[in-house]
C-alpha cells in the first residue's frame, strides 16, 4: 500500500536520498516504484509528461536490483527520443515510427540500467526532437507544471515536466540546441549538456557532427554529477574523447571551488532583447558569485549568432534527411507527407535538396565557429549567460505546422545562447536560480571549458546552497 508518508518522502526526496533510504532498508525498490507509479497517475493528467506507462516492466526491474549501484531501485523516465530500452517504445514522436518498439538496448540505456535506475515510463517530446516545446501531434501537449498555459520547453519538455512535478526524481534529456537546458529552465530544475563525447552514442558513430548529447534532468546538482559517473565513458570507435577527472564528478562537485574567473553576458548575440526579469537573474547570479571571491567580469560574445544558426539549421537538415533515408529501410516504404509533421516535412525536402558540396562546406564552417567560440571564452573558468533570453512563451508560439523552416527557426532566438555550445562541445548546465514576478522559474546558465564538467557542476554546488530551490514546488505538484 502507498501511504501518504511514502508519498511525502518520495516527493522530498532526490535521487540520491532514495538510494540512501534503500540502501538503509527504510524503503524498497518495489515501494519506490508503486510511489512513482502513484504520482504519474495523479499527476500526468493535468500535465501529459509521461506517454508509454511500463509499469509491468518496472515492477519486475524492482525485483532485480543490485542495492549497491549508484541509484539503486531509483524511479526513472526515458525520453522518446533516440535511446532505446528492449521491450520499450521508440517511436520519436512520429507518426512514421508508431509502432516500432525497441529491440536492443543503447549503450546509454546499458549504464542505466547497470546503475539501478527503474524504467516507469517514457516522457513525451516533440516530433524528433525538431523543438523547444514539447508539442508533437502524436502525443499530444506537454503542460508547464508552474503555470497553465506556457511552455514545459524542449525537446526533452516531458522529461523535466515530470521531475519538476515530482513524478520523478531524474529523467533522461538529450540536447541538440538547448534540449536539456531550456526545458531545464523553463520547468525550474536541473540541467546540464555535457561535454562533446562525454556520453557514447553508440551504437550510433555520431549524431549531428557531435552537436547531439544525452544526459538527464534531475532537481539536485549531486543527481546530475552521479549520473554523469554512471554513464559517462567513452568506447572504442566514438568519435570525440574529452579529458577524463581523477576522480567522480559526484566528489568534485562537492569541493568548493578555487577561485575562479568568470565572464557573464547579458547581451544576446543576435541583437534582439532581454526580458528584464531574466537579465535581474543573471546579474543576481553573478554578485552572488562574486560575493563568494570569484573574479566577474563581463564579456559579450562577437558570435554572428545569426550565420551560425543558419549553418547549424542547414547541417541538421541534412542529417535529419540522412536518418529518415535510413529508417525507410526498417520500416520498408518511402516516408510520406502525411506521416510526419509540417515542419519536420520540411527538413527532410531541404537535406535532400542541399548538395554534398554544401554540406561539407557548412560542417567545416561549423569547426570553425565552435574553434571561434572556445577561442573567445578561453580566458574564463565560467561563462555565466540568460538559458533563455525571454519566460517561457505560451503554448501554440512555436508551431511545428509551419511549412516554411527558416520562418519556424525564426522563432528560436529566445534559445541564442543554447546552441553555440552545441557547436563549441562545451559543457553547459541551467540552474533555476531566478524566479519571476508570476512565479515563472528563469535558468541562468554555466558554460566550462571542454572536459571540465568538474568546476561546471562544484560552481553549481555552490550556488544551489547560496541560492536554494529545493523547496520550491510548482502548482502541479505533492503538496
Amino acid at each position: 500500500m502507498v501511504t501518504d508518508s511514502l508519498l511525502k518522502t518520495y516527493a522530498d526526496s532526490d535521487a540520491l536520498d532514495l538510494v540512501g533510504l534503500v540502501r538503509g532498508g527504510q524503503v524498497s525498490p518495489a515501494e519506490l516504484v508503486e510511489a512513482a507509479i502513484t504520482l504519474v497517475e495523479r499527476l500526468n493528467p493535468a500535465l501529459n509528461a509521461v506517454i508509454h506507462r511500463l509499469y509491468d516492466m518496472a515492477r519486475a526491474q524492482a525485483q532485480t536490483v543490485d542495492r549497491s549501484a549508484p541509484f539503486a531501485g531509483v524511479p526513472f523516465l526515458l525520453k522518446e527520443l533516440a535511446s532505446s530500452w528492449t521491450g520499450a517504445p521508440n517511436t520519436n514522436s512520429c507518426f512514421y515510427l508508431r509502432d516500432v518498439v525497441a529491440d536492443s538496448d543503447t549503450e546509454v540505456v546499458r549504464r542505466m540500467k547497470a546503475a539501478g535506475l527503474v524504467l516507469v515510463g517514457k516522457s513525451n517530446a516533440p516530433e524528433n526532437g525538431w523543438s523547444i516545446t514539447t508539442e508533437p501531434k502524436l502525443y499530444g501537449v506537454t503542460k508547464n507544471p508552474w503555470k497553465e498555459g506556457i511552455t514545459p520547453g524542449g525537446s526533452s519538455g516531458g522529461a523535466a515536466a515530470a521531475v519538476a512535478s515530482r513524478m520523478a526524481p531524474i529523467a533522461e534529456a538529450s540536447d541538440g540546441a538547448g534540449s536539456i537546458r531550456i526545458p531545464a529552465s523553463c520547468c525550474g530544475i536541473v540541467g546540464l549538456k555535457p561535454s562533446r563525447g562525454r556520453v557514447s552514442l553508440a551504437p550510433f558513430g555520431d549524431y549531428w557532427y557531435g552537436g547531439a548529447y544525452f544526459l538527464c534532468c534531475s532537481r539536485s546538482v549531486r543527481d546530475t554529477a552521479a549520473y554523469l559517473d554512471a554513464v559517462a565513458g567513452a568506447l572504442p570507435g566514438d568519435p570525440y574523447t574529452p579529458p577524463v577527472p581523477d576522480a567522480s564528478w559526484l566528489s568534485l562537485s562537492a569541493r568548493a571551488p578555487k577561485r575562479l574567473r568568470i565572464g557573464f553576458t547579458v547581451t544576446p548575440p543576435n541583437g534582439t532583447a532581454i526580458d528584464p526579469e531574466v537579465k535581474a537573474a543573471v546579474l543576481a547570479t553573478v554578485a552572488t558569485l562574486e560575493r563568494l571571491g570569484h573574479h566577474v567580469e563581463q564579456h559579450d560574445m562577437p558570435l554572428d549568432a545569426n550565420g551560425a544558426w543558419a549553418t547549424y539549421t542547414n547541417m541538421t537538415c541534412v542529417q535529419t534527411a540522412a536518418t529518415f533515408n535510413y529508417l525507410e529501410t526498417v520500416i520498408g516504404r518511402p516516408v510520406a507527407s502525411a506521416d510526419v509533421e509540417a515542419v519536420t516535412w520540411a527538413i527532410i525536402a531541404r537535406g535532400r535538396a542541399t548538395s554534398g558540396v554544401r554540406h561539407i562546406s557548412d560542417v567545416e564552417q561549423l569547426r570553425q565557429i565552435g574553434r571561434d567560440i572556445v577561442g573567445d571564452l578561453d580566458a574564463y573558468d565560467l561563462f555565466v549567460t540568460p538559458t533563455l533570453t525571454q519566460l517561457p512563451r505560451p503554448l501554440g508560439y512555436y508551431d511545428m505546422s509551419e511549412t516554411d523552416i527558416d520562418r519556424y527557426n525564426a522563432k528560436w532566438t529566445d534559445a541564442v545562447f543554447a546552441f553555440p555550445f552545441n557547436i563549441s562541445g562545451q559543457p553547459a548546465i541551467s540552474l533555476p536560480l531566478g524566479w519571476s514576478k508570476g512565479g515563472v522559474p528563469i535558468g541562468v546558465q554555466l558554460v566550462g571549458r571542454y572536459g571540465d564538467e568538474a568546476t561546471v557542476l562544484a560552481a553549481s554546488a555552490q550556488l544551489e546552497q547560496e541560492m536554494p530551490w529545493r523547496d520550491r514546488r510548482p502548482a502541479v505538484s505533492v503538496s
